[in-house]
């Protein structure tokens, strides 16, 4: 029995590199050996419980991770059309039929290879040119999360937003906002080396939320507008919310103009008491986005085209021979910003 190295949840804040068996590709399937594969907070979410409560009645279990991978297809099935061994892609991770991929589905893609189920192309793979590196491709996952947020915001070339939070998924929203050609983006977070990346993928300005008054530095960057009552307020359009902190909400609430716009992409971590007599006094809009429900392929081309803008994202890229240190530095606060796992070619 050919066997390969894969990565699971551990014990609490854990994860265990084992043994187990290599996928044998069937008539509709496709193996894909793994180049690269980024972490994600999902994967680190499922570390902090131990695993998933997938077991019968609700016992907690291993969960294989990794749903952010690039590679090569090395076999392809008899009835599978489009593909060829060498072709290098990403998938999908919620296009296999055994559940999604590193997120409580049977396989995981932080491992030597992933078996592609029912293996379609443009459903449930892509390829994308050897001129793009696969950790740059690797980033496909998270970029579609980030475009879907943008989509939801339905920004145009005139409206002003800002961005809170640095992290892969606010800085991927800035770079599609500024290629949709919108007027002005600013990214606020609390970290220094972030707020400079986001300057370096195309951010008009920043604000550091540790040290700066969001509400009067958004009325110098954006004008000064105001609430249905004629209250002074920020002339920002839209507001982006992809740090999941309630204090991202109260901002919001306390300084959006009449018609001004949030949009949920981040999970929140706690609950938030809302002040809706605010958000009724600015009529603000609350629209939430969740995954990719069309862009998760819609966006190759664009990482393809401008995949020097995006490869700026990656703060740190680890060898697998060292996944539990990649892992180690995901579950510490501040201390990457996006890491992705590469393997041996």
């Amino acid at each position: 029995m050919a066997t390969m190295k894969s990565v699971q949840t551990g014990a609490v804040d854990k994860i265990d590199v084992v043994d187990v068996e290599r996928p044998m590709p069937g008539p509709k399937d496709a193996l894909m050996k793994i180049r690269a594969c980024g972490i994600c907070g999902t994967d680190t979410f499922f570390l902090h419980i131990g695993g998933g409560p997938f077991g019968a009645g609700g016992t907690m279990v291993p969960v294989p991770l990794g749903h952010e991978p690039a590679g090569e297809i090395v076999e392809v099935g008899s009835e599978v059309e489009g593909l060829k061994t060498g072709d290098r892609v990403v998938v999908n991770p919620q296009g296999s039929p055994s559940g999604i991929i590193g997120c409580g589905g049977k396989h995981g893609a932080m491992s030597d290879y992933l078996l592609l189920e029912d293996c379609e192309v443009g459903k449930s793979v892509t390829v994308f040119p050897d001129t793009v590196p696969f950790d740059v491709a690797a980033l496909n996952e998270p970029m579609a999360v980030a475009r879907h947020a943008v989509n939801r915001s339905e920004a145009k070339p005139g409206d002003k937003v800002v961005i809170f939070g640095a992290g892969p998924i606010g800085l991927g929203a800035a770079i599609w906002l500024k290629l949709r050609g919108v007027e002005h983006v600013v990214v606020a977070d609390v970290i220094a080396s972030r707020l400079e990346t986001a300057l370096a993928v195309g951010a008009d300005a920043v604000i550091n939320s540790a040290e700066e008054d969001v509400t009067s530095r958004l009325t110098e960057l954006h004008g000064q507008a105001a609430n249905a009552l004629g209250q002074p307020r920020p002339g920002t359009d839209i507001y982006i919310d992809a740090a999941g902190v309630a204090a991202v909400v109260n901002t919001t609430v306390d300084s959006a103009k009449w018609g001004a716009k949030l949009v949920m992409v981040a999970v929140q971590k706690k609950g938030a008491d809302i002040d809706l007599g605010g958000m009724l006094r600015s009529e603000l809009t609350l629209i939430a986005s969740q995954g990719y429900p069309t862009e998760i392929f819609e966006v190759t081309q664009e990482i393809v085209e401008h995949h020097e803008r995006f490869a700026k994202l990656i703060s740190h890229r680890v060898p697998f021979g060292e996944v539990e240190h990649a892992f180690e530095l995901a579950l510490t606060p501040g201390a990457a910003e996006k890491i992705v796992v590469t393997f041996d070619e």
